[in-house]
């Protein structure tokens, strides 16, 4: 009944944040301009979370979903990685600049830019609990991410991760190997279909506090499960309502 409380609220009050964001840059780690939209009407004792695009898109995946987490009582930082292009109208500034200057855009290039991003709000926005999300192969850098920086990061969202990067040089099992790092709460999701692509990541996690959720429907792929467009939304939002929950109280 908690959870089914939340949803109508998110669905009254989002609209409250739906403008309350800006637009700010930073450099990433090879002095690239990062691009990203800034959602944060909370003080920053509260908790933060990161948004990361799917493969082709930008910030714009989270202009739905981001005022509904400010509503909730999170601050949040939707970022354009280099590897994307464009969604919701919203163009991907970052691969834009990357492309122009002749720099590889590849998903594994885009690490550099997460970690930029993480290094930036921890610099100037967060006093308290900081979470990583991820969307398709952001959703398996966000998990390596947080292997990386466990010190730092309380919480992971990874919305249809997989063992991507084989293509692109990193071991088969390049996001299992962070993955065993990760002692934090850790959300995973994807389409229905997609869940054998990240069961054996799932499962090397060592943490007590991981969630997996598979819906029931056939789902769909990223964070675009969120979005209202998306008939089996609700239950996402469930779910991840549930997860988020514990860095609120």
């Amino acid at each position: 009944m908690r959870v089914l409380r939340i949803i109508v609220f998110l669905s009254l009050f989002s609209a409250l944040y739906s403008a309350d964001f800006k637009t700010v840059t930073f450099p990433s780690q090879d002095s690239l301009e990062i691009t990203a939209d800034l959602y944060m009407p909370h003080p920053k004792s509260a908790p933060f979370i990161i948004l990361f695009h799917r493969a082709h898109w930008s910030r714009g995946e989270y202009r739905e979903i981001a005022p509904k987490l400010n509503a909730m009582g999170f601050n949040c930082l939707a970022v354009d990685q280099r590897s994307g292009n464009e969604v919701n109208g919203v163009k991907n500034e970052t691969a834009a600049r990357a492309l122009a200057l002749g720099k590889p855009t590849t998903y594994v290039d885009a690490l550099q830019d997460m970690q930029a991003a993480l290094d930036f709000v921890r610099k100037n926005y967060v006093k308290g609990k900081l979470i990583i999300w991820g969307s398709s192969y952001s959703s398996s850098l966000a998990l390596v991410l947080a292997g990386q920086n466990e010190d730092v990061v309380d919480g992971v969202l990874a919305f249809a991760p997989g063992e991507y990067f084989l293509r692109l040089g990193k071991p088969k099992n390049y996001v299992q190997i962070h993955a065993k790092r990760l002692d934090m709460p850790v959300f995973i999701t994807s389409a229905k279909k997609e869940a054998p692509n990240w069961k054996a990541i799932f499962e090397v996690i060592p943490s007590r506090n991981k969630v997996s959720f598979i819906p029931k429907t056939a789902g769909i792929h990223g964070s675009q499960a969120l979005w209202e467009s998306t008939p089996d939304n609700a239950a996402y939002w469930t779910e991840v309502n549930k997860f988020l929950m514990q860095f609120l109280e």
